[in-house]
Order: structure tokens, then sequence, then C-alpha cells
């Protein structure tokens, strides 16, 4: 949303949402404000439709017979940096092997 969008209304109530105009009170900028609390919730709605999104991957995975919990942990160890996967893995070995279970 770019600033001239914002101003376009003077304070008072908008014509579309019915919601007040934005104002400037005690040194903050309506305006600008609105405009951040906007995207924010672009970004919310956005993130909800890629959390639909990947639980649908996941069940197309999962409908062809893939392990998805073994997918989603490649997933998270793909996402690590090298160095911090494998103290990780020496650590899992380090203590499976401190209780007996190798």
């Amino acid at each position: 949303m770019t600033d001239a969008n914002v101003t376009d209304f003077p304070a008072g109530e908008d014509p579309k949402s019915g919601e007040e105009t934005p104002k400037d009170v005690g040194g903050i900028t309506g305006q600008r404000l609105r405009a951040f609390i906007d995207r924010v919730e672009r970004l919310e709605e956005e993130k909800v439709a890629l959390a639909e999104d990947i639980k649908e991957v996941y069940g197309e995975a999962k409908a062809v017979g893939f392990d998805t919990k073994t997918i989603r942990k490649i997933v998270r160890l793909r996402k690590m940096d090298i160095e911090k996967r494998r103290e990780e893995d020496e650590l899992l070995e380090l203590y499976k092997s401190a209780i007996g279970m190798e």
C-alpha cells in the first residue's frame, strides 16, 4: 500500500471499509501504522495458504506410500548447517550408546 493510497481520504470514516481513517495521535503516524498492519495481515493470510499447500503436498506423498514423518525430519535436517547437523548426529549416537541402544 502506498502513501498515496492511504492519504486519499480525510480523517473520518473510510467509505470502503466503514472503519475510521487513520490519524496522527501522540506522535504516531496513523497512516503509516495502518500500512504496516495491512501488510502483516496480508502476509498472515499468505502464511495460512502456504501452510495448507504444504499439508496437501505431505498428503500426496503419504498417498503414494511415503512416510511423512521421515520426510518432515529430512526437511528439518536440510535446513540445518552441516556442522550443526553433524553435531546433533554425534550427540544422538553418544546418548544412544550411553543408554545401551546400540
